[in-house]
Protein backbone atom coordinates (compact mmCIF):
# COMPACT_ATOMS: atom_id res chain seq x y z
CA UNK A 1 0.00 0.00 0.00
CA UNK A 2 1.03 3.61 -0.69
CA UNK A 3 2.31 5.93 2.22
CA UNK A 4 1.39 9.34 1.78
CA UNK A 5 4.50 11.59 0.25
CA UNK A 6 6.02 14.27 2.13
CA UNK A 7 5.05 17.45 -0.15
CA UNK A 8 5.93 20.76 -0.10
CA UNK A 9 4.85 23.40 2.02
CA UNK A 10 1.29 24.97 0.25
CA UNK A 11 2.42 28.29 1.09
CA UNK A 12 5.63 27.76 -0.46
CA UNK A 13 3.61 26.49 -3.99
CA UNK A 14 1.62 30.05 -3.66
CA UNK A 15 4.66 32.23 -3.45
CA UNK A 16 7.13 31.17 -5.70
CA UNK A 17 6.34 32.48 -9.03
CA UNK A 18 9.65 30.09 -10.15
CA UNK A 19 8.10 27.11 -9.58
CA UNK A 20 5.02 27.64 -11.20
CA UNK A 21 6.19 28.87 -14.27
CA UNK A 22 8.83 26.07 -14.96
CA UNK A 23 7.24 23.47 -16.67
CA UNK A 24 7.97 20.38 -13.81
CA UNK A 25 5.65 18.03 -11.69
CA UNK A 26 4.01 19.69 -8.72
CA UNK A 27 3.18 17.40 -5.61
CA UNK A 28 0.00 17.77 -3.97
CA UNK A 29 -2.12 16.59 -0.89
CA UNK A 30 -5.41 16.37 -1.00
CA UNK A 31 -5.06 18.71 2.54
CA UNK A 32 -3.65 20.98 0.02
CA UNK A 33 -5.46 21.47 -2.69
CA UNK A 34 -8.79 21.60 -0.22
CA UNK A 35 -6.80 24.90 1.27
CA UNK A 36 -6.15 26.20 -2.80
CA UNK A 37 -9.81 25.64 -3.13
CA UNK A 38 -11.11 27.42 -0.13
CA UNK A 39 -9.00 30.20 -0.70
CA UNK A 40 -9.92 30.89 -4.03
CA UNK A 41 -13.46 29.39 -4.59
CA UNK A 42 -15.51 32.25 -6.29
CA UNK A 43 -18.73 30.59 -4.79
CA UNK A 44 -17.85 30.44 -1.38
CA UNK A 45 -16.64 34.39 -1.49
CA UNK A 46 -20.21 34.74 -2.71
CA UNK A 47 -21.81 33.21 -0.02
CA UNK A 48 -19.93 35.08 2.85
CA UNK A 49 -21.53 37.70 1.15
CA UNK A 50 -25.01 36.30 1.29
CA UNK A 51 -24.04 35.75 4.56
CA UNK A 52 -23.27 39.48 5.30
CA UNK A 53 -25.98 40.99 3.46
CA UNK A 54 -28.85 38.67 5.93
CA UNK A 55 -26.85 39.64 8.87
CA UNK A 56 -26.93 43.91 7.90
CA UNK A 57 -31.34 42.93 7.29
CA UNK A 58 -31.02 41.37 10.48
CA UNK A 59 -29.93 44.83 12.01
CA UNK A 60 -32.02 46.78 9.84
CA UNK A 61 -34.87 44.66 11.46
CA UNK A 62 -33.94 45.39 14.95
CA UNK A 63 -33.83 49.09 13.90
CA UNK A 64 -37.33 48.89 15.09
CA UNK A 65 -37.00 49.21 18.48
CA UNK A 66 -35.25 52.77 18.60
CA UNK A 67 -36.75 55.52 18.14
CA UNK A 68 -36.93 57.59 14.97
CA UNK A 69 -35.50 61.20 15.34
CA UNK A 70 -36.24 63.53 12.19
CA UNK A 71 -36.09 67.30 11.10
CA UNK A 72 -38.81 68.85 9.32
CA UNK A 73 -38.71 72.14 7.73
CA UNK A 74 -41.01 74.16 5.95
CA UNK A 75 -41.42 77.76 4.18
CA UNK A 76 -44.88 78.83 3.53
CA UNK A 77 -46.57 81.46 1.60
CA UNK A 78 -50.11 81.69 1.93
CA UNK A 79 -52.72 83.86 -0.20
CA UNK A 80 -54.37 85.96 3.02
CA UNK A 81 -52.86 86.25 6.23
CA UNK A 82 -54.34 84.15 9.29
CA UNK A 83 -56.71 86.97 11.44
CA UNK A 84 -59.42 87.24 13.26
CA UNK A 85 -62.62 89.22 12.83
CA UNK A 86 -65.51 90.43 15.10
CA UNK A 87 -67.78 92.47 13.67
CA UNK A 88 -68.56 95.91 16.16
CA UNK A 89 -72.32 95.08 16.02
CA UNK A 90 -72.08 92.96 18.79
CA UNK A 91 -71.02 96.32 20.85
CA UNK A 92 -73.54 98.73 18.88
CA UNK A 93 -76.37 96.45 19.99
CA UNK A 94 -76.80 97.08 23.71
CA UNK A 95 -75.90 100.53 22.91
CA UNK A 96 -78.96 100.72 20.74
CA UNK A 97 -81.09 98.96 23.49
CA UNK A 98 -80.06 101.00 25.81
CA UNK A 99 -80.82 104.47 24.09
CA UNK A 100 -83.99 103.33 23.29
CA UNK A 101 -84.87 102.50 26.89
CA UNK A 102 -83.86 106.01 27.55
CA UNK A 103 -85.01 108.12 24.57
CA UNK A 104 -87.55 105.46 22.86
CA UNK A 105 -87.97 108.18 19.55
CA UNK A 106 -84.06 108.33 19.03
CA UNK A 107 -83.37 108.07 15.45
CA UNK A 108 -80.02 110.06 14.95
CA UNK A 109 -77.77 108.15 17.59
CA UNK A 110 -79.36 104.69 16.06
CA UNK A 111 -78.35 105.74 12.83
CA UNK A 112 -74.88 106.39 14.33
CA UNK A 113 -74.83 103.24 15.93
CA UNK A 114 -75.63 100.91 13.22
CA UNK A 115 -73.40 102.68 10.93
CA UNK A 116 -70.51 102.04 13.45
CA UNK A 117 -72.19 98.14 13.70
CA UNK A 118 -71.49 97.36 9.94
CA UNK A 119 -68.25 97.54 10.34
CA UNK A 120 -65.74 94.98 12.24
CA UNK A 121 -62.33 94.97 13.93
CA UNK A 122 -59.65 92.69 12.27
CA UNK A 123 -56.74 91.27 14.84
CA UNK A 124 -53.91 89.75 12.79
CA UNK A 125 -52.37 85.93 14.29
CA UNK A 126 -49.57 85.13 11.40
CA UNK A 127 -48.90 87.03 8.57
CA UNK A 128 -48.32 85.60 4.87
CA UNK A 129 -45.19 83.98 4.65
CA UNK A 130 -44.35 81.53 6.84
CA UNK A 131 -40.99 79.79 8.10
CA UNK A 132 -40.58 76.60 10.68
CA UNK A 133 -37.90 73.67 11.30
CA UNK A 134 -39.01 71.44 14.04
CA UNK A 135 -37.28 68.25 15.46
CA UNK A 136 -39.92 65.56 15.68
CA UNK A 137 -39.11 62.10 18.02
CA UNK A 138 -41.31 58.87 17.50
CA UNK A 139 -40.92 55.97 19.66
CA UNK A 140 -43.37 53.13 19.14
CA UNK A 141 -43.58 51.27 22.60
CA UNK A 142 -46.01 48.39 21.44
CA UNK A 143 -46.58 46.72 18.13
CA UNK A 144 -48.70 43.38 18.62
CA UNK A 145 -45.33 41.85 18.53
CA UNK A 146 -44.29 42.95 15.28
CA UNK A 147 -40.85 43.82 15.78
CA UNK A 148 -40.16 40.73 17.89
CA UNK A 149 -41.02 38.03 15.22
CA UNK A 150 -39.67 40.41 12.68
CA UNK A 151 -36.03 40.09 14.66
CA UNK A 152 -36.66 36.43 14.75
CA UNK A 153 -37.03 36.15 11.03
CA UNK A 154 -33.46 38.35 10.20
CA UNK A 155 -32.16 35.65 12.62
CA UNK A 156 -33.29 32.78 10.50
CA UNK A 157 -32.27 34.69 7.27
CA UNK A 158 -28.75 34.63 8.65
CA UNK A 159 -28.69 31.07 9.72
CA UNK A 160 -30.04 30.34 6.17
CA UNK A 161 -27.60 31.84 4.39
CA UNK A 162 -24.93 29.89 6.62
CA UNK A 163 -26.40 27.03 5.78
CA UNK A 164 -26.30 27.94 2.23
CA UNK A 165 -22.34 28.83 2.62
CA UNK A 166 -22.12 24.79 4.27
CA UNK A 167 -24.05 23.66 1.37
CA UNK A 168 -21.96 25.36 -1.33
CA UNK A 169 -19.03 23.78 0.43
CA UNK A 170 -20.37 20.66 0.47
CA UNK A 171 -20.55 20.49 -3.00
CA UNK A 172 -16.88 22.19 -4.13
CA UNK A 173 -15.96 19.15 -2.05
CA UNK A 174 -17.81 16.89 -4.02
CA UNK A 175 -16.19 18.32 -6.94
CA UNK A 176 -12.33 18.62 -5.81
CA UNK A 177 -12.83 14.58 -4.78
CA UNK A 178 -14.19 13.91 -8.10
CA UNK A 179 -11.25 16.55 -9.68
CA UNK A 180 -8.84 15.45 -7.88
CA UNK A 181 -8.67 11.61 -7.72
CA UNK A 182 -10.00 11.93 -11.18
CA UNK A 183 -6.25 13.09 -12.15
CA UNK A 184 -5.02 10.34 -9.50
CA UNK A 185 -7.18 7.77 -11.31
CA UNK A 186 -5.96 8.96 -14.50
CA UNK A 187 -2.45 8.78 -14.29
CA UNK A 188 -2.59 5.72 -12.94
CA UNK A 189 -4.66 4.22 -15.81
CA UNK A 190 -1.38 6.32 -17.95
CA UNK A 191 0.85 3.94 -15.65
CA UNK A 192 -0.89 0.87 -16.92
CA UNK A 193 -1.06 1.51 -20.14
CA UNK A 194 2.30 2.27 -19.99
CA UNK A 195 2.85 -0.78 -19.18
CA UNK A 196 1.16 -3.16 -21.00
CA UNK A 197 2.67 -1.02 -24.06
CA UNK A 198 6.19 -1.43 -23.18
CA UNK A 199 5.30 -5.57 -22.31
CA UNK A 200 3.92 -5.93 -25.82
CA UNK A 201 6.76 -3.32 -27.59
CA UNK A 202 9.11 -6.10 -26.07
CA UNK A 203 6.90 -8.75 -26.65
CA UNK A 204 7.11 -7.49 -30.13
CA UNK A 205 10.94 -7.56 -30.03
CA UNK A 206 10.51 -11.57 -29.31
CA UNK A 207 8.33 -12.20 -31.77
CA UNK A 208 10.59 -10.29 -34.48
CA UNK A 209 13.81 -13.11 -33.40
CA UNK A 210 11.51 -15.89 -33.17
CA UNK A 211 10.42 -14.96 -36.46
CA UNK A 212 13.69 -14.60 -38.19
CA UNK A 213 14.63 -18.24 -36.43
CA UNK A 214 11.50 -19.35 -38.10
CA UNK A 215 9.41 -20.66 -34.80
CA UNK A 216 6.70 -17.99 -35.90
CA UNK A 217 5.27 -16.98 -39.14
CA UNK A 218 4.77 -13.60 -40.70
CA UNK A 219 1.33 -13.30 -39.68
CA UNK A 220 1.63 -14.03 -35.94
CA UNK A 221 4.06 -11.00 -35.82
CA UNK A 222 2.27 -8.78 -37.71
CA UNK A 223 -0.45 -9.58 -35.15
CA UNK A 224 1.70 -8.64 -32.32
CA UNK A 225 2.36 -5.21 -34.42
CA UNK A 226 -1.08 -4.64 -34.59
CA UNK A 227 -1.91 -5.11 -30.83
CA UNK A 228 1.37 -3.40 -29.84
CA UNK A 229 0.12 -0.33 -31.84
CA UNK A 230 -3.22 -0.19 -30.27
CA UNK A 231 -1.86 -0.56 -26.86
CA UNK A 232 0.16 2.68 -28.39
CA UNK A 233 -2.83 4.55 -28.90
CA UNK A 234 -4.88 4.02 -26.11
CA UNK A 235 -1.88 4.94 -24.28
CA UNK A 236 -1.97 8.46 -25.98
CA UNK A 237 -5.74 8.47 -25.62
CA UNK A 238 -4.90 8.07 -21.98
CA UNK A 239 -2.51 11.08 -22.13
CA UNK A 240 -5.06 13.15 -23.31
CA UNK A 241 -7.81 12.01 -21.15
CA UNK A 242 -5.28 13.10 -17.74
CA UNK A 243 -4.36 16.52 -19.87
CA UNK A 244 -8.21 17.35 -19.51
CA UNK A 245 -8.12 16.19 -15.90
CA UNK A 246 -5.31 17.93 -14.64
CA UNK A 247 -7.13 21.29 -16.80
CA UNK A 248 -10.27 20.69 -14.71
CA UNK A 249 -8.28 20.42 -11.36
CA UNK A 250 -6.08 23.97 -11.87
CA UNK A 251 -9.36 25.72 -12.80
CA UNK A 252 -10.96 24.53 -9.66
CA UNK A 253 -8.43 25.20 -7.27
CA UNK A 254 -6.96 28.28 -9.35
CA UNK A 255 -3.46 27.09 -9.49
CA UNK A 256 -1.92 28.49 -12.76
CA UNK A 257 1.05 26.75 -13.52
CA UNK A 258 2.57 25.25 -16.74
CA UNK A 259 3.79 22.06 -14.72
CA UNK A 260 1.12 18.92 -14.20
CA UNK A 261 0.12 18.32 -10.47
CA UNK A 262 0.55 14.92 -9.24
CA UNK A 263 -1.59 13.81 -6.31
CA UNK A 264 0.06 12.33 -4.00
CA UNK A 265 -2.72 11.02 -1.53
CA UNK A 266 -3.93 7.94 -2.98
CA UNK A 267 -7.21 6.30 -3.81
CA UNK A 268 -8.87 4.55 -1.08
CA UNK A 269 -11.33 2.44 0.47
CA UNK A 270 -13.06 1.56 3.91
CA UNK A 271 -12.93 -2.12 5.12
CA UNK A 272 -16.23 -1.03 7.02
CA UNK A 273 -18.58 1.51 7.02
CA UNK A 274 -21.55 2.31 9.49
CA UNK A 275 -24.95 1.15 8.42
CA UNK A 276 -27.29 2.74 5.98
CA UNK A 277 -29.47 3.07 8.96
CA UNK A 278 -26.83 5.56 10.93
CA UNK A 279 -26.42 7.67 7.72
CA UNK A 280 -30.53 7.95 7.13
CA UNK A 281 -30.68 9.35 10.96
CA UNK A 282 -28.33 11.75 10.06
CA UNK A 283 -30.53 13.79 7.48
CA UNK A 284 -33.60 15.10 9.24
CA UNK A 285 -31.07 17.02 11.65
CA UNK A 286 -27.48 17.78 9.21
CA UNK A 287 -28.86 17.74 5.59
CA UNK A 288 -28.22 21.33 4.30
CA UNK A 289 -31.63 21.45 2.22
CA UNK A 290 -33.91 20.15 5.59
CA UNK A 291 -32.37 22.78 7.18
CA UNK A 292 -33.23 25.08 5.06
CA UNK A 293 -36.69 24.43 5.02
CA UNK A 294 -36.86 23.93 8.40
CA UNK A 295 -35.80 28.07 8.68
CA UNK A 296 -37.89 28.56 6.14
CA UNK A 297 -40.98 27.04 7.41
CA UNK A 298 -39.80 29.20 11.00
CA UNK A 299 -40.08 31.90 8.86
CA UNK A 300 -43.72 31.31 7.65
CA UNK A 301 -44.72 31.13 10.84
CA UNK A 302 -43.25 34.35 12.40
CA UNK A 303 -44.66 36.16 9.15
CA UNK A 304 -48.28 34.10 10.16
CA UNK A 305 -48.15 35.97 13.25
CA UNK A 306 -47.01 39.15 12.36
CA UNK A 307 -50.13 39.26 10.02
CA UNK A 308 -51.83 38.30 13.20
CA UNK A 309 -50.94 41.39 14.62
CA UNK A 310 -52.67 43.65 12.17
CA UNK A 311 -55.70 43.15 14.34
CA UNK A 312 -53.76 44.99 17.41
CA UNK A 313 -53.38 48.87 17.54
CA UNK A 314 -49.75 50.41 17.60
CA UNK A 315 -49.00 52.73 20.58
CA UNK A 316 -46.21 54.75 20.28
CA UNK A 317 -44.48 58.32 21.98
CA UNK A 318 -43.78 61.00 20.35
CA UNK A 319 -42.47 64.74 20.45
CA UNK A 320 -41.65 67.40 18.72
CA UNK A 321 -39.32 70.57 18.88
CA UNK A 322 -39.79 73.75 17.44
CA UNK A 323 -36.09 74.98 16.49
CA UNK A 324 -36.72 78.03 14.42
CA UNK A 325 -39.89 79.63 13.67
CA UNK A 326 -40.71 83.02 11.94
CA UNK A 327 -44.52 84.19 11.54
CA UNK A 328 -46.38 81.84 14.29
CA UNK A 329 -45.97 83.17 17.94
CA UNK A 330 -45.66 80.97 20.68
CA UNK A 331 -49.40 81.49 22.14
CA UNK A 332 -50.16 80.03 18.86
CA UNK A 333 -48.27 77.14 18.28
CA UNK A 334 -46.18 75.66 21.35
CA UNK A 335 -42.54 74.87 20.80
CA UNK A 336 -42.15 71.74 22.26
CA UNK A 337 -45.01 69.18 23.07
CA UNK A 338 -45.36 65.51 24.29
CA UNK A 339 -47.86 62.75 23.76
CA UNK A 340 -48.69 59.42 23.14
CA UNK A 341 -50.84 58.13 20.59
CA UNK A 342 -52.20 54.70 19.02
CA UNK A 343 -53.32 53.85 15.36
CA UNK A 344 -55.49 51.39 14.90
CA UNK A 345 -56.53 49.77 11.33
CA UNK A 346 -59.60 48.90 11.49
CA UNK A 347 -60.46 48.04 8.14
CA UNK A 348 -58.35 47.22 4.96
CA UNK A 349 -60.09 45.92 2.74
CA UNK A 350 -59.37 42.23 3.82
CA UNK A 351 -55.37 42.67 3.23
CA UNK A 352 -54.70 41.11 6.66
CA UNK A 353 -57.13 37.84 6.08
CA UNK A 354 -55.13 37.47 2.76
CA UNK A 355 -51.67 37.90 3.80
CA UNK A 356 -52.97 35.44 7.04
CA UNK A 357 -53.68 32.54 4.59
CA UNK A 358 -50.68 33.40 2.15
CA UNK A 359 -49.08 32.62 5.15
CA UNK A 360 -50.56 29.26 6.40
CA UNK A 361 -50.33 28.04 2.90
CA UNK A 362 -46.56 29.21 2.61
CA UNK A 363 -45.96 26.70 6.11
CA UNK A 364 -47.71 24.07 4.95
CA UNK A 365 -46.16 24.08 1.88
CA UNK A 366 -42.46 23.94 3.29
CA UNK A 367 -43.87 21.19 5.54
CA UNK A 368 -45.09 19.45 2.78
CA UNK A 369 -41.39 19.95 0.82
CA UNK A 370 -39.51 18.98 3.87
CA UNK A 371 -41.04 15.52 4.26
CA UNK A 372 -40.86 14.97 0.48
CA UNK A 373 -37.34 15.89 0.36
CA UNK A 374 -36.24 13.77 3.62
CA UNK A 375 -37.67 10.28 1.48
CA UNK A 376 -36.19 11.45 -1.65
CA UNK A 377 -33.08 11.85 0.33
CA UNK A 378 -33.25 8.11 1.82
CA UNK A 379 -33.33 7.14 -2.05
CA UNK A 380 -30.36 9.10 -2.79
CA UNK A 381 -28.92 7.86 0.35
CA UNK A 382 -29.34 4.33 -0.83
CA UNK A 383 -28.30 4.65 -4.15
CA UNK A 384 -24.98 6.23 -3.15
CA UNK A 385 -24.58 3.10 -0.38
CA UNK A 386 -25.25 0.41 -2.69
CA UNK A 387 -22.33 2.19 -5.17
CA UNK A 388 -20.53 1.84 -2.17
CA UNK A 389 -20.84 -1.65 -1.94
CA UNK A 390 -20.71 -2.61 -5.33
CA UNK A 391 -17.20 -0.85 -5.53
CA UNK A 392 -16.17 -2.33 -2.63
CA UNK A 393 -17.56 -5.81 -3.74
CA UNK A 394 -15.89 -5.03 -7.22
CA UNK A 395 -12.37 -4.45 -5.50
CA UNK A 396 -12.58 -7.37 -3.78
CA UNK A 397 -13.46 -9.58 -6.60
CA UNK A 398 -10.90 -7.65 -9.11
CA UNK A 399 -7.60 -8.21 -6.72
CA UNK A 400 -7.96 -11.89 -7.08
CA UNK A 401 -8.44 -11.36 -10.69
CA UNK A 402 -5.34 -9.40 -10.80
CA UNK A 403 -2.95 -11.81 -9.09
CA UNK A 404 -4.19 -14.53 -11.52
CA UNK A 405 -4.09 -12.58 -14.67
CA UNK A 406 -0.36 -11.76 -13.82
CA UNK A 407 0.81 -15.34 -13.05
CA UNK A 408 -1.20 -15.78 -16.19
CA UNK A 409 0.63 -13.45 -18.51
CA UNK A 410 4.06 -14.65 -16.91
CA UNK A 411 3.42 -18.23 -17.66
CA UNK A 412 2.37 -17.54 -21.13
CA UNK A 413 5.15 -15.00 -21.95
CA UNK A 414 7.29 -18.19 -20.41
CA UNK A 415 5.35 -20.46 -22.85
CA UNK A 416 5.56 -18.69 -25.82
CA UNK A 417 9.40 -18.07 -25.69
CA UNK A 418 9.21 -22.33 -25.95
CA UNK A 419 7.17 -22.16 -28.18
CA UNK A 420 4.49 -23.74 -26.33
CA UNK A 421 2.14 -20.70 -26.67
CA UNK A 422 0.98 -18.63 -29.50
CA UNK A 423 0.94 -14.76 -29.58
CA UNK A 424 -2.45 -14.13 -29.89
CA UNK A 425 -2.58 -16.29 -25.89
CA UNK A 426 0.57 -13.66 -24.65
CA UNK A 427 -1.76 -10.78 -25.88
CA UNK A 428 -4.76 -12.05 -24.29
CA UNK A 429 -3.03 -12.03 -21.20
CA UNK A 430 -1.56 -8.56 -21.35
CA UNK A 431 -5.25 -7.16 -21.95
CA UNK A 432 -6.68 -8.93 -19.47
CA UNK A 433 -4.53 -7.97 -16.62
CA UNK A 434 -4.89 -4.18 -17.88
CA UNK A 435 -8.37 -4.16 -18.30
CA UNK A 436 -8.98 -5.85 -14.81
CA UNK A 437 -6.23 -2.96 -13.14
CA UNK A 438 -8.16 -0.58 -14.55
CA UNK A 439 -11.45 -1.75 -13.37
CA UNK A 440 -10.02 -2.06 -9.82
CA UNK A 441 -8.22 1.41 -9.98
CA UNK A 442 -11.59 2.63 -11.29
CA UNK A 443 -13.77 0.88 -8.33
CA UNK A 444 -11.35 2.60 -5.85
CA UNK A 445 -12.16 5.99 -7.68
CA UNK A 446 -15.89 5.29 -7.67
CA UNK A 447 -15.96 4.51 -4.10
CA UNK A 448 -14.65 7.71 -3.06
CA UNK A 449 -16.89 9.35 -5.36
CA UNK A 450 -19.63 7.92 -3.88
CA UNK A 451 -18.69 8.10 -0.35
CA UNK A 452 -17.99 11.98 -0.64
CA UNK A 453 -21.88 12.37 -2.15
CA UNK A 454 -22.79 10.28 0.64
CA UNK A 455 -20.81 12.16 3.71
CA UNK A 456 -22.24 15.36 1.98
CA UNK A 457 -25.67 14.61 2.04
CA UNK A 458 -25.80 13.77 5.72
CA UNK A 459 -24.03 16.77 5.98
CA UNK A 460 -20.85 15.65 7.17
CA UNK A 461 -18.32 15.82 4.22
CA UNK A 462 -15.56 17.21 6.36
CA UNK A 463 -15.47 13.49 7.88
CA UNK A 464 -14.51 12.44 4.57
CA UNK A 465 -10.81 13.39 5.66
CA UNK A 466 -11.14 10.69 8.17
CA UNK A 467 -12.36 7.98 6.36
CA UNK A 468 -9.45 8.74 3.86
CA UNK A 469 -6.69 8.50 6.52
CA UNK A 470 -8.05 5.34 7.87
CA UNK A 471 -9.23 3.70 4.41
CA UNK A 472 -6.91 0.91 2.43
CA UNK A 473 -4.80 2.61 -0.01
CA UNK A 474 -4.95 1.65 -3.68
CA UNK A 475 -2.82 -1.53 -5.04
CA UNK A 476 0.66 -0.90 -6.45
CA UNK A 477 -0.15 -2.09 -9.87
Amino acid sequence: MFRYFISCSILLLISSPILFGQNQEISLSFEESIQLLDKGNQSLQIADKEIEWARSEHQRLNAFWYPAINATGAYVHMANKIEVKESLNQFTDPAKDFIHSIIPDDQIISSILDKIGSYSLSFPLAPQDLTTIDANITWPIFTGGKRIYAGKIGKAMVSIAEVNKEQISANTRIALVESYFGVRLGQKVVEVREQTFQSLKKHYQNALKLEANGMINKAERLFVQVNMDEAKRELESAKKDLDVAQNALKTLIKMETDGNIRPISPLFINDSLPTILYFKSLIESNNYLINQMRLQENIANNELKIGRTGYIPNIALFGKQTLYAHGIEKNLLPRSMIGVGFSWNIFDGLDREKKIRQAKITKQTLALGKDKAIDDLNVVLEKFYSQIQNALNNVSALNTTIEMSKELVRIRKKSFTEGMATSTEVIDAEVMLSKVQIASLLAYYQYDVALINLLSACGIPDTFHQYCKEGINEPFL
